[in-house]
């Protein structure tokens, strides 16, 4: 009964999500492709919006952190030293009945196909990184799509050496898109073949990681409250040796509790010096850090928090997501932080056939509109229910010009959250709304 609710929940939070414009099906028209998914306009906004939160946050409110933007496509050398062609594969078996493919480990016990009761094949590797060729015809060179941003920023360590002269402990940050052949996207946005990253390496001494450690992984949980997740359904979780990527001495995950399950969130790993030895004995390039006083070469060992972009939207929405009655009546609404909300105001014409309110609305609209970024201007249905479709989408308030505006000048402001009403002044409106958002 529980998995049938978590489900239900999990085909609301999906229709929502295509139905008000988060989140579409990639090259829908065609089909779709599995593990792929477009970000319509509000899903877009809120992306960009947590974007630039996690920016501001970790690099233009740090003086330790340098951003920078690398190539989604790097040379096989790269993925050669990182060990990744050897190592990032999962366990992959076929059905010799219907030739469909599954992760083993995501195959209940049986040796039986979950999808025709066939018998599955021998258990094999399969890579998932994805492979292009550099250059024309069968003679280019190999590359490979990014599996993960790490490696951009380790092969710009001497860059950043060089160019920012930082001194240790620093990090290098970006914010960019990773590829994965996975084997079964499944779960909407958890588990797709194209993704978001926001992630930094933070270069520290050897002797000082689990100080730098604890930092991070208390940052990393104010982060999740400032965001908008539900505090109370993520939990830390230790990841045994035997379960820990390749290069990671510690591993912490973040996990929230999505509606098909207790899954990873953000990752918090503690990398070593795997990365940077590991370039510098493939390229013949020193990585090695200077202390500008003592004058000791060193190769630092590294502190990795990631975060994934779409895991993040994923749970803002599953957090925010309500149903209740108001009124009388069943609606849905996303309790949105306002500091993320894709929209911020929604500005309305009680009635869309008198030209004086229109004309009113529109002049408040503009009004807002120069001082508050996204607002939105409806006058499309009656405003019970224009109400409900910006309660549907997460905006915290709603301005209603109607026939006393005309007398005194002044608006009604509707609560998402409660549906409570009250009078605005028109000159008051741009505060009320700053001290909001």
């Amino acid at each position: 009964m529980k998995k049938e609710k978590e489900n239900k929940l999990m085909e609301k939070i999906v229709s929502l999500a295509k139905r008000r414009g988060f989140v579409f099906a990639g090259s829908e028209i065609y089909g779709g492709a599995s593990g792929f998914f477009d970000l319509g306009p509000l899903g877009a906004q809120l992306a960009y919006t947590i974007k630039d939160m996690w920016w501001k946050r970790f690099v233009e409110h740090r003086g330790d952190i340098y951003g920078i933007a690398t190539s989604v496509i790097m040379p096989e050398k790269v993925w050669e030293a990182s060990g990744h062609l050897s190592g990032f594969s999962d366990p992959l078996v076929k059905c010799e009945k219907c030739g469909e493919r599954f992760r083993a480990d995501h195959v209940p016990e049986g040796n039986k196909c979950p999808e025709c009761g066939g018998v599955l094949g021998k258990e094999e590797q399969f890579n998932l990184m994805f492979p292009v060729t550099l250059g024309a015809g069968s003679e280019g060179a190999a590359g490979h799509l990014r599996g993960e941003l790490a490696q951009g920023m380790f092969v710009n360590f001497k860059n950043i050496l060089d160019t920012m002269r930082p001194r240790l402990p620093f990090g290098i940050a970006q914010i960019g898109k990773a590829f994965r052949n996975e084997i079964a996207p499944r779960d909407f946005l958890f588990r797709v073949r194209e993704f978001e990253i926001m992630e930094f390496e933070y270069f520290v001494r050897e002797d000082e990681w689990e100080k730098h450690f604890a930092y991070w992984q208390s940052e990393m949980k104010a982060w999740i409250a400032d965001v908008g997740i539900a505090q109370e359904k993520v939990h830390e979780v230790e990841v045994p040796e035997s379960e820990r990527a390749h290069y990671s001495k510690r591993t912490v995950d973040f996990e929230f509790e999505y509606p098909f399950g207790q899954k990873e969130l953000y990752g918090l790993a503690y990398r070593g010096e795997h990365d940077l030895r590991s370039h510098q004995e493939a390229s013949g390039v020193s990585l090695s850090y200077e202390d500008p006083q003592t004058k000791e070469k060193f190769i630092p060992h590294v502190i990795e928090p990631s975060f994934g972009v779409g895991r993040t939207l994923l749970a803002v929405l599953c957090s925010a997501y309500r149903e209740d009655k108001l009124d009388g009546e069943p609606r849905v609404y996303l309790a949105l932080s306002p500091r993320i909300a894709p929209i911020k105001a929604a500005v309305f014409p009680l009635l869309k056939n008198k030209p004086e309110l229109v004309g009113k609305a529109r002049a408040v609209y503009e009004m807002i509109q120069k001082e508050v970024p996204h607002v939105l201007f409806d006058d499309n249905g009656n405003i019970g229910k224009r109400y409900r479709r910006q309660d549907e989408i997460g905006t915290p308030v709603c301005v209603t010009i109607d026939f006393t505006t005309l007398e005194d000048d002044t608006v009604t402001f509707r609560d998402r959250d409660t549906g409570e009403q009250r009078r605005v002044a028109v000159s008051g409106i741009i505060q009320e709304l700053s001290e909001l958002v």
